[in-house]
C-alpha cells in the first residue's frame, strides 16, 4: 500500500501544483508528502518534478507517468466500488463542496446523521462561493446552486428555488421603493452582487411581461460570501437577489421586504454535480440520495415557516 500511497501522493501534487496543498487535501505535512515524492522517484529512477520557489511543474517523464497513474488510481476505486456494492457495506471517503450559505443550512448540519447511518463512510465537506474545480481538485460531489453549464459533469437536479429582490424597510424608506426593475438602473440603487474570480453573471436577470431580460445593475461593494450581502441588506444598505429558503425568516419578521413582486428574478436550480463514473459508487449514491430528500424537506419546512 505505500507505493499507492506514493502515487496517490504524486498525482495530487501534480493537480495541485505544490506539497503543502496537497499535503493539506491528503491530511498530511508536506514534509511527509516530499518524502513519498522522493521515495518514488528513487524507485522509477526518474526526477518527476522541476522544482521551483513557488511551484512544482512536472518533467516530461512526470507527466507521462502522471497520466498512467490517474488510470491506475481510478481503477482501483472502481474496484473498491464494486466490491462495495456487493458486499453491500459502503466505505471510504467522499469530498463534497457546497456554497457557503446552503452548505451551513442544509448540507453541513446532515453530515454527521449521514455518518450516523452509515458509519463507515467519511465525508470531508469544504465550503465555497467560488466555483471549485471538481476534477483538479478532487471533488467526488458538488452541490450548488445555479447555471449548471460543465458537460464534463453529470448533474443530479434536487428542486428549482424561487428567487426575490429584497431590501430592508430603511433602505426603502431612504431610497423609495421601486416599481419597474429599469428603475433599479435608472436611480441607481444599490444592488448588492455576489462576486468572485471567474464569474459570469454581472447582471440580474428578471421575469418582465416580455420575458426574461438582463438588468445592468450596479452598488457599491460586493462580496464572494453570499451571506455577506444577506448582512448588509439588513443593515439596510441595499437591495440583494436571493433564493426565497435563503431570506425567508427575514421576510416573515418584516426586517426585509420584497420587491418588484411581479417581475422576480429568474428561478436558481438546486442541484449536484459530480464526475461520470461517481455515480458508479455506491457510497456517492447513497449521500446524493439522502442529501437530496433532506434538502428538499428542509427547504418545504423553511418555505412554510416551520
Amino acid at each position: 500500500m505505500a507505493y499507492l500511497d506514493n502515487i496517490a501522493v504524486f498525482v495530487r501534487v501534480v493537480e495541485l501544483g505544490n506539497l503543502s496543498a496537497a499535503g493539506r487535501d491528503m491530511r498530511i505535512s508536506p514534509a511527509v508528502a516530499s518524502n513519498r515524492i522522493k521515495e518514488l522517484e528513487k524507485h522509477l529512477g526518474v526526477r518527476l518534478f522541476n522544482r521551483t520557489t513557488r511551484q512544482l511543474m512536472p518533467t516530461e517523464q512526470g507527466t507521462v507517468f502522471y497520466s498512467g497513474a490517474k488510470q491506475v488510481l481510478e481503477a482501483i476505486a472502481e474496484a473498491e466500488a464494486a466490491v462495495s456494492a456487493l458486499s453491500g457495506q459502503p466505505r471510504g471517503t467522499i469530498k463534497v463542496t457546497a456554497p457557503l450559505g446552503l452548505g451551513r443550512r442544509l448540507i453541513a448540519s446532515g453530515i454527521p446523521d449521514f455518518r450516523d447511518k452509515y458509519p463507515d463512510i467519511e465525508v470531508r465537506l469544504r465550503l465555497s462561493d467560488h466555483n471549485v474545480d471538481i476534477l483538479k481538485e478532487g471533488i467526488d460531489v458538488a452541490f450548488r446552486l445555479g447555471l449548471i453549464e460543465d458537460s464534463s459533469l453529470r448533474m443530479r437536479g434536487i428542486m428549482e428555488c424561487e428567487r426575490v429582490l429584497v431590501a430592508a424597510p430603511k433602505y426603502l424608506e431612504a431610497r423609495g421603493e421601486p416599481t419597474e426593475p429599469q428603475q433599479l438602473v435608472d436611480d441607481r440603487h444599490d444592488c448588492l452582487m455576489l462576486r468572485f474570480p471567474g464569474m459570469r453573471e454581472y447582471f440580474w436577470t428578471l421575469k418582465t411581461r416580455s420575458g426574461p431580460a438582463k438588468f445592468e445593475v450596479h452598488g457599491p461593494f460586493d462580496s464572494d460570501d453570499g451571506d455577506v450581502l444577506t448582512g448588509w441588506a439588513l443593515a439596510g444598505r441595499g437591495i440583494i437577489n436571493k433564493p426565497r429558503f435563503e431570506v425567508e425568516p427575514f421576510i416573515r419578521d418584516r426586517r426585509l421586504k420584497i420587491i418588484l413582486a411581479d417581475t422576480p428574478p429568474t428561478p436558481v436550480q438546486f442541484a449536484a454535480v459530480y464526475p461520470h463514473k461517481k455515480l458508479q459508487d455506491p457510497k456517492v449514491r447513497l449521500l446524493l440520495d439522502f442529501m437530496a430528500e433532506r434538502c428538499q424537506r428542509l427547504i418545504r419546512d423553511i418555505l412554510a415557516g416551520r
